[in-house]
């Protein structure tokens, strides 16, 4: 088992794009997340924002309910549109009064290949090796189970709209 490397793939009923969508808009991507962030994302850009419950799943929004208003740093490292896009930031940098400014960053990626009938997503954060070995082991098993419960957020989202939209097909498309 790799101790450096995180890597999530889920298959998503939904097209390419409608998957892109979800990943690389800010807004959209902070719905499903649980993140406000404080602008749009783009290739070099350090966002901010603070964490705010998810809203596509009551459970987990009440799991991310004692972090609701902490800050939120992320970087986008690079936007291969419309099947790659990628962030930095700092893995489960949670502790009250850290700076943690001075450590690496992971690499976080979203990967998005076209697959009979819906998208398969990969979802990778990788760089846990250069984390300090303090908190390297607790930082790669919080975030290895926090990109499992994200798999399923971003799964929910896409199905919460097909519903909205009422719309049946995998192609997750916008119709009435």
């Amino acid at each position: 088992m790799s101790t450096d490397r995180i890597e999530k793939r889920i298959f998503l009923r939904a097209t390419p794009e409608r998957v892109w969508e979800a990943v690389s808009d800010a807004q959209q991507f902070g719905t499903w997340f649980g993140v406000a962030f404080d602008g749009p994302f783009a290739e070099g850009v350090r966002l901010t924002g603070r964490i705010v419950p998810t809203a596509v799943d009551a459970e987990v929004a009440k799991l991310q309910e004692p972090h609701a208003g902490k800050p939120f740093e992320f970087s986008v490292d690079r936007i291969d549109a419309p099947s790659r896009i990628s962030f930095r930031w700092h893995p489960f940098a949670v502790e009250p009064g850290v700076d943690y400014s001075q450590e690496p960053t992971t690499l976080i990626e979203f990967v998005l290949e076209e697959s009979d009938g819906g998208t398969l997503l990969t979802i990778s954060e990788s760089g846990f090796d250069q984390i300090p070995l303090a908190r390297r082991a607790t930082a790669f098993a919080a975030n290895d189970g926090g990109w499992t419960m994200q798999a399923k957020l971003i799964e929910k989202y896409l199905a919460m709209e097909r519903t909205v939209w009422g719309v049946t097909d995998p192609g997750n498309e916008r119709q009435a």
